[in-house]
């Protein structure tokens, strides 16, 4: 075997090698194949190889031969014509040859015409000296003649020329006359005035004239002739196109017609084009070559673009986009040069569409592709295009298949293309506002902790077993997450589907590998930032990708790097090698998924020695850009204090102790600053509060270390090492600042500037007074002194301050509940990325704005409920609290308000919101027992609490099991018990019911036993016991039990808007599951009757007290819960205190306006079918009811006539048997009967079960007095109709009025033909005729002529 070249070989060798080669006669590795010239195209395909077509008279046809050449199929390879001429084997037979090259003879022929020379002079040449005849040159014929034509008509009537050259046709030398120029220019110009005195409609006409004459087949041969490739079929497109503008938009007048060269001249007619001289965007000139053709399609491109208008029509125009993202006008003009026009669809508009720039992503070239990912992120990070765009455009880009376009750039190897994929994906992903208003709500109360950013509307799943527990449930919804497809799961939640694809893998090679410039490092910690945001799971999937974190830590929180980084007009090219702040939150983030993580990130990636390397050193002093030198140092203080919140860390603190005493002795030099106006004042404002938020957690976790050394779970929980003693010294350094800022509390620029601050220093005197009174080391006494100093020099001076009342006046204008839009989604938001939508900025006057007194004022109600929680004596001191005309504006506007969206964007507003509420509520409940002018508030304060109930989110049930224990049953908040309540409803009733007096019993019996109703409620909820200890660890401070500073996921509230029907609600659903499983439930709680009774009790005392608290609950839905007392049990409803409640319940839900409310046609909450319902309630009362007038009450009020035929439908065809025992009184019924006799029944079938059961006794006066006058007010109505039906129902109503004439039952037979109309006061329910009116007696006598006339209705007397 030969050896191959190698480096060093001279030519010599080479040579050699060739000659061994050669002696060898070996084959070679490589055959050499010669393809043919594209350049030169398909054998016979250029319009100079073809015989033109001679158009004369005399045409000779070639029998069994075709006029159109067969097609050949499949086409000839192409092969070089040289080489099949001159190249042949030897022994190869000539016969064989000729006949393979031989050609059909349709291929030369297919009509042979003869030319026409009768227009043709004979004349003699001219003679010349020359000895030859002078050559003809085409370079003597004048271009501008040929722009000339003949147009329509003229060639047919006028001209007889020659078709062998062009030229010919152009010149006139064809006439053969001695005058051709002059003919042919004299046909040129009456060519021109023809065509100006033509009109468009002219035009239009004459060419439809040509096109009827010509064949079709001719047409659409000629047609696909200039088709051969896709070059010339996209020519031809755009010349109907120029057509139909030309006819519709260009005047006529001073133009010319030119046609396209490359058709023969008949077609050519058919593709006219109006050109004016100046048109041409290069004039040609005789000299240059190849230049004799002008083509007007090649030259359009060259023209300048036509000004774009906007088109007037409904439908919607292509969205098209700057480079920079931004929408473009559809009427903008805007200057070529500016790279926004390209050969595409609509060319005079500028921009770039999404297909085309999608399209533009997949090219080869790299330019290219970076700069449609480019256009393409800043797009979605402008996003906000609602008002000018039908749809959502990141829905569209999300439904196109953006999110994995980028995700598939991400893996390309170009940096610009990697550089540029990252940047569109952070653009997609994070909202750096959103992430502006998480910092600035760090330090508010309970500000650390933060709703997950999962999407709230996920895909349904099925309902799950009741036995499955949450973490069952959570592991079955993860093994169907892991089965999906990743587009399947992105589609919900982009953030979990992009952890699907293994992203943070990715990112971490281009930290580690790529290591990109600043921005893309920036974008990539951004983008891992709003990954760890999106839950627990999340952030344990970054910590557990290799070397991600080590990478973050190592090159982007270095404790050393370079001294020149922070020179003025330093250009950072790298930022690896360099604290950065971004990378430092991204740790912070990280650290609030658990308390497992956090201690990873501390040991095992040494994050402690990172905080006591940027925290113990001013900085002023680190050696980085001041700006960022303070947000680092801020960052590290709050990763500090998300560490400290679940009692890690806090051994930092003693170690970091004098650095902590420097910074708080520094912080009245705030004020100074302040005033000053200095740029990075609002940096050390938040830097201080950061610090003033560490010291609130190291506080409480150092005031529990005294019940961990003397409990039991010791061994378990150690105790944390800081102690109370240490950390007590700080509070003079804190009070003495709080009292110098409040003092600026009058000036508004440096108020507004200090408000953070000092709300942290209100929280952290909370915080450190209810820990200072657990501690056994702490005289009582001295805190309680402390307390009334507090109180009398800080607290009461500041409540009495103008700018305060300010305060509570702004209340209502920034509530999220008063302004539901301030915290509405943003337009542009899509369901499957989370966002607080706080692009652009939230407005001032808005719950998270620069003026919200939001945060202020909840840490002022905090203290002052602390304060009065540990010195009750001081609880009428701040009296003057609850008397504030602008919180009390603002109580009665919030709760009245209907139940707010719960959405990311709104739930972390309405979270902080619904703190002030609670707060307020606990010092009203104070109040309620020391103030003895407190009764005034009580009602409003009690319908705040009832709102309250229904809207708190998860994470806050806490706050709700307060106000359960200590506000909704409470007696204080319900003053209608003391003040003449029962008797008022009692009064009430005898008005408008005309009853006896009995509710008012009912109420002051309920009003005496709500203890017992709030035991009830209370034993309950216990379901809510897990959550509920998770939330009490962060809200009473017991850090060492918090697990994530992550808040459960939000579906909705804690408690349903119908909680006041849970108990009666979890017993049928008791029932109903153990029915289902085929089981008899016998084991009901032994106080079954006691826990419905009190339900009743507690709905039928906020129904007559609070019924506005109810009105987000619908009637329909309130007399659904009300059937479950009629379907637990079997005779449940018959015990005498439930049968009571129950009717008083029912009398209120039968009054007009409630009854008008009811829609059992629309979706009830809680209730799958409202038709099931009823038909288990039709079972149960032919079962069990006994004919208990309260349970048919029930069944009745469905069967109102407004309400769905269906459920009549079951009552008189599937469930007849309960007519003999439904024996409602008429004057005991509640509802009145017009409900169900107007307007008239109009279903036949219905009408035809009417009709049965009166006539075969089924349903009889005395068995159902309602329903029976509803069969005879509706059977009756129907058979005396004139309305015009069909035959079908015609013949009914005649059938069904003859056997009404010949029933037996004269009873029946004179309720259906004398029925009247309805009277309550009559003891049949409606009154009868003495005789039939004389248009009823006449139709009678029609329908009934065949019978007697003895047997015709006598009078009635």
């Amino acid at each position: 075997m030969l050896s191959r070249p190698k480096p060093g070989e001279s030519e010599a060798d080479l040579l050699h090698f060739q000659n061994q080669f050669l002696a060898a006669r070996a084959s070679p590795a490589v055959t050499i194949v010669k393809k043919a010239d594209k350049r030169k195209g398909e054998e016979g395909s250029t319009d100079a190889e073809r015989p033109r077509l001679q158009d004369s008279k005399d045409v000779v046809m070639l029998d069994d031969f075709p006029d159109i050449l067969p097609a050949l199929t499949p086409a000839p390879p192409k092969k070089s014509k040289i080489k099949s001429a001159s190249v042949h084997f030897e022994d190869e037979d000539p016969e064989e040859r000729l006949e393979r090259h031989d050609q059909h003879i349709t291929a030369v022929f297919s009509k042979i015409i003869e030319r026409d020379t009768s227009a043709v002079a004979v004349t003699i040449p001219v003679p010349t000296g020359d000895p030859f005849p002078r050559t003809f040159h085409r370079s003597e014929i004048k271009s501008e003649v040929r722009l000339g034509a003949p147009v329509l008509g003229h060639l047919h009537e006028r001209l007889k020329l020659p078709h062998n050259k062009w030229p010919c046709l152009i010149t006139g030398e064809g006439l053969g006359s001695q005058k051709s120029e002059q003919e042919a220019q004299a046909i040129h110009r009456e060519n021109l005035e023809k065509l100006r005195s033509m009109s468009e409609e002219e035009i239009l006409q004459e060419q439809e004239r040509l096109l009827a004459q010509l064949d079709s087949s001719l047409v659409a041969f000629l047609k696909s002739r200039r088709g051969g490739n896709e070059g010339q079929k996209k020519e031809l497109k755009m010349e109907q196109n120029r057509l139909e503008e030309f006819v519709e938009s260009l005047p006529v007048g001073k133009e010319r017609i030119v046609f396209s060269s490359s058709l023969p001249w008949k077609v050519r007619l058919l593709f006219l084009f109006p050109y004016k001289d100046d048109d041409l965007p290069v004039k040609p000139r005789k000299e240059w070559i190849h230049m004799d053709n002008v083509e007007f399609e090649k030259l359009e491109w060259m023209k300048d673009l036509p000004s774009p208008r906007q088109k007037k029509t409904k439908k919607g125009m292509q969205a098209r986009f700057s480079l920079k993202g931004e929408l473009i006008p559809a009427d903008a003009d805007l200057p070529t040069h500016l790279g926004l026009h390209h050969h595409g669809e609509e060319a005079e508009r500028a921009g770039y569409s999404l297909r085309e720039l999608f399209h533009l992503s997949r090219s080869q070239v790299t330019q290219q592709r970076t700069l449609a990912l480019q256009v393409l992120g800043r797009i979605a990070r402008a996003g906000e295009f609602a008002s000018s765009l039908k749809g959502s455009i990141l829905r569209l880009l999300l439904d196109a298949g953006f999110l994995f376009l980028l995700r598939f750039s991400l893996d390309d190897t170009v940096d610009n293309v990697m550089a540029a994929s990252v940047g569109a994906l952070r653009a997609l992903l994070v909202s750096l506002d959103d992430e502006k208003y998480l910092d600035w709500t760090f330090s508010w109360y309970q500000g650390m902790a933060a709703f997950p950013f999962v999407p709230n509307t996920e895909e349904e799943e099925e309902e799950e077993e009741e036995e499955l527990n949450v973490t069952e449930k959570s592991q079955d919804k993860k093994l169907k997450d892991e089965n999906k497809p990743d587009p399947d799961v992105a589609r919900y939640d982009v953030v979990k589907g992009l952890l699907k694809t293994r992203i943070q893998h990715r990112l971490r090679y281009i930290l580690e590998v790529v290591r990109p410039v600043p921005t893309v490092v920036l974008d990539i910690l951004h983008i891992l930032t709003h990954i760890a945001r999106h839950s627990s799971e999340a952030c344990s999937q970054l910590l557990d990708c290799p070397r991600l974190i080590e990478t973050i830590v190592r090159e982007f929180l270095p404790t050393r790097w370079d001294p020149q980084v922070a020179e003025p007009g330093c250009l950072l090219t790298s930022l690896h090698g360099v604290a950065c702040a971004t990378a430092m939150k991204f740790i912070r983030v990280l650290a609030s998924g658990g308390r497992n993580a956090t201690a990873r990130l501390l040991n095992k990636f040494e994050m402690k020695s990172r905080l006591s390397r940027f925290i113990a050193e001013d900085p002023l002093d680190l050696l980085l850009p001041r700006e960022e030198a303070i947000r680092l140092s801020t960052e590290a203080f709050r990763l500090w204090t998300v560490a400290a919140g679940y009692g890690q860390a806090c051994d930092l603190y003693r170690d970091l102790y004098p650095v902590l005493v420097r910074i708080l002795q520094s912080l009245p030099e705030l004020l100074s600053t302040c005033r000053g106006k200095s740029p990075l004042t609002e940096l050390s404002v938040q830097r201080a509060t950061a610090v003033v938020t560490l010291l609130i957690h190291v506080t409480q976790t150092a005031g529990y270390t005294v019940e961990l050394n003397s409990s039991e779970d010791s061994e378990q929980i150690p105790p944390p090492p800081v102690v109370w003693n240490q950390v007590s010294g700080l509070q003079p350094f804190l009070e003495t600042s709080l009292k110098k800022f409040l003092q600026e509390i009058s000036q508004t620029e440096t108020w507004h500037t200090l408000q953070p601050l000092t709300t942290t220093y209100m929280i952290y005197l909370g915080v450190y007074y209810s820990a200072c009174s657990q501690q056994p080391s702490v005289n009582p006494i001295d805190c309680l002194e402390e307390l009334e100093r507090l109180t009398s020099e800080v607290l009461q001076p500041l409540l009495s301050q103008p700018a305060i009342h300010s305060m509570w006046d702004l209340l209502r204008a920034c509530s999220a509940l008063c302004n539901p839009l301030s915290c509405s989604p943003a337009p542009e938001s899509v369901f499957s990325i989370a966002s607080l939508s706080c692009t652009g900025g939230k407005p001032p006057l808005s719950l998270v704005g620069s003026k919200s007194p939001f945060p202020f004022l909840t840490a002022l109600l905090f203290l002052i409920n602390s304060i009065t929680h540990i010195h009750k004596g001081l609880t009428s001191k701040y009296s003057s609290v609850l008397g504030f005309r602008g919180l009390k504006d603002y109580l009665h506007h919030s709760w009245q308000t209907g139940p707010p969206s719960v959405t990311p964007s709104s739930a972390w507003i309405l979270r902080h919101e619904y703190h002030l509420q609670y707060f307020v509520l606990a010092l009203a409940r104070r109040m309620a027992g020391t103030c003895p002018d407190y009764a005034q508030h009580a009602s409003l304060h009690h319908c705040v609490a009832m709102a309250l109930l229904s809207r708190l989110l998860p994470g806050s049930e806490h706050l709700a099991y307060e106000v359960l224990l200590d506000l909704a049953f409470n007696p204080e908040f319900l003053p209608e018990g003391k003040a003449g309540g029962p008797e008022a409803a009692d009064f009430s009733d005898i008005l408008h019911l005309g009853t006896s007096a009995t509710r008012g019993a009912l109420l002051r019996e309920a009003y005496q036993n709500l203890p017992f109703i709030r035991s009830c409620y209370l034993s309950h909820f216990v379901h809510l016991q897990p959550t509920l200890m998770r939330s009490q660890a962060s809200y009473q401070g017991r850090n060492y039990l918090i697990q994530s500073m992550l808040l459960p996921e939000v579906k909705g509230p804690i408690l349903p808007s119908d909680w006041p029907f849970f108990p009666l609600i979890s017993l049928y659903n008791r029932v109903t599951n153990a029915e289902t499983r085929g089981a008899v439930l016998n084991s009901l709680p032994l106080d079954l009757v006691n826990t419905v009774t009190w339900n009743l009790q507690w709905v039928l005392l906020l129904e007559t007290w609070r019924a506005k608290t109810l009105q987000s609950i619908p009637t329909a839905a309130k007399l659904a819960r009300l059937m479950c007392v009629f379907l637990t049990g079997s005779d449940l409803f018959l015990e005498a205190p439930i049968h009571r409640y129950t009717a008083a319940l029912l009398s209120v839900y039968c009054q007009p306006k409630a009854l008008d409310s009811v829609n059992l046609d629309a979706p009830l909450p809680g209730l799958a079918s409202f038709h099931d319902l009823y038909i288990s309630l039709l079972e149960q009362f032919e079962g069990v009811s006994f004919g208990d007038p309260l349970f048919g009450v029930f069944v009745l009020l469905p069967l109102q006539k407004r309400f769905s035929v269906h459920l009549r439908l079951s009552v008189f065809g599937e469930h007849t048997s309960i007519l003999h025992v439904l024996g409602v009184p008429l004057q005991q019924f509640p509802v009145p009967l017009e409900r169900y006799t107007s307007p008239p029944e109009d279903n036949l079938n219905l009408l035809r079960l009417y009709f049965r059961t009166l006539v075969t006794g089924a349903l009889r006066h005395t068995w159902c007095p309602v329903l029976y006058v509803v069969a005879v007010a509706h059977v009756n109505s129907f058979i005396f109709s004139q309305d015009s039906r069909t035959q079908e129902t015609d013949a009914a109503r005649k059938s069904m009025l003859r056997k009404t004439w010949l029933l037996v039952d004269e009873t029946l037979k004179k309720h259906l033909l004398y029925y009247r109309l309805l009277n309550a006061e009559s003891p049949l329910g409606f009154d009868l005729y003495e005789q039939l009116p004389p248009m009823r007696l006449k139709y009678l006598q029609m329908v009934t002529q065949k019978e007697n006339k003895e047997n015709a209705p006598a009078l009635v007397s």
